[in-house]
């Protein structure tokens, strides 16, 4: 009952952005800034450093959009959301975007009308547990107290798992990684689990990640990226095509470095119509022709943001894995500029 009241609230809320948001690069030209909805709080992904600055690898996506319509990383309102306000306060208008590891699913692109932009981040949902429960595997669980962010995806992977291995399991809800953080340190549950990715985040932010395991059960896929609301289709294509230029950028090997003497021109047809030298890609969305320059001198293109933020260099240390290039045997993939 309370989920179809929810959806009810939502589908409204979404009729109503319709007209509010016709054209949203008009609304974000006019206020001079993106409102960009990002997470609470999680190292490496959302989380404001000493001086008050939100960075990360979510954070980078706003800014590099900002870039692209601005010239200016800086043009960014952040505004923090919780899992269970993320996707109104998105319809209800109030952001522009969302970029806040959010699972692309069935029911949130057909269902709630909104519109996944892309895959930033391919990620899986796992478990860590303090090592002095001795556990090996997520089939050792049996009755243990876990740790899950509602209105989540990770929600439901939980009940499918543990019912598809005969076991049973104690939910302790919580709202925010940062909870999340502190009620699994207090010993309020046994396992805390969401998405791979945010485990290794979390586990950083310990001041002892030596004591906790993140279990070897990767449970579900879990890709995750920015969105934007159903029909808002121009602003959809300059988040969309903001995110495929970092992507593209890194396989052509357009650097933070190197891109000021790319955008001179070079013999490679596909490097000048992303960076502006050939053809008219910025006029067709609304941009200018340098925007994807901007794009990457913002902070990099997608490699760059990625060992910046959590790459193995930093304490969050992911691999790249499924998040490689696909000509290194990922999946990351951008279609063409042409």
């Amino acid at each position: 009952m309370k989920k179809s009241v929810l959806f009810g609230a939502l589908a409204a809320a979404g009729l109503a952005a319709t007209g509010a948001a016709a054209d949203t690069l008009e609304e974000v030209q006019a206020r001079g800034a993106v409102n960009c909805g990002i997470s609470t709080g999680l190292v490496g992904f959302a989380s404001q450093d000493a001086n008050g600055e939100w960075q990360g690898f979510d954070v980078a996506v706003c800014r590099a959009v900002a870039a692209a319509v601005f010239g200016d990383p800086t043009a960014v309102n952040f505004n923090p959301v919780t899992n269970q306000v993320r996707f109104e306060v998105l319809n209800s208008g109030e952001i522009d975007m969302l970029a806040r590891n959010t699972t692309w699913t069935f029911s949130r692109d057909v269902d709630l009308k909104l519109e996944f932009t892309g895959i930033n981040y391919y990620d899986g949902q796992g478990f860590m547990v303090p090592k002095a429960l001795g556990v090996s595997s997520a089939t050792e669980l049996d009755g243990a107290t876990v740790c899950i962010q509602k209105g989540t995806t990770t929600e439901l992977n939980l009940a499918d798992f543990f019912r598809a291995n005969n076991i049973s399991f104690e939910p302790v809800p919580i709202s925010t990684a940062s909870e999340a953080q502190q009620q699994y340190l207090a010993g309020a549950c046994d396992v805390y689990t969401t998405d791979a990715s945010g485990l290794a985040a979390t586990r950083a932010s310990f001041e002892s990640p030596d004591e906790h395991v993140v279990l070897p059960e990767i449970i579900s896929k879990e890709p995750l990226g920015p969105l934007v609301r159903h029909g808002d289709n121009e602003w959809g294509d300059i988040v969309r095509w903001t995110l495929n230029a970092l992507i593209a950028a890194e396989e052509l090997g357009v650097t933070s470095a190197n891109v000021a003497e790319l955008a001179a021109g070079t013999d490679n047809p596909e490097i000048n119509r992303l960076l502006g030298t050939e053809g008219n890609l910025g006029e067709q969305l609304g941009l200018s022709a340098d925007w994807a320059v901007n794009v990457i001198k913002a902070g990099g293109n997608y490699g760059e943001i990625f060992e910046t933020h959590i790459g193995e260099n930093t304490p969050i240390g992911l691999a790249r894995g499924l998040n490689a290039q696909w000509t290194e045997g990922g999946l990351l993939y951008a279609p063409p500029f042409r």
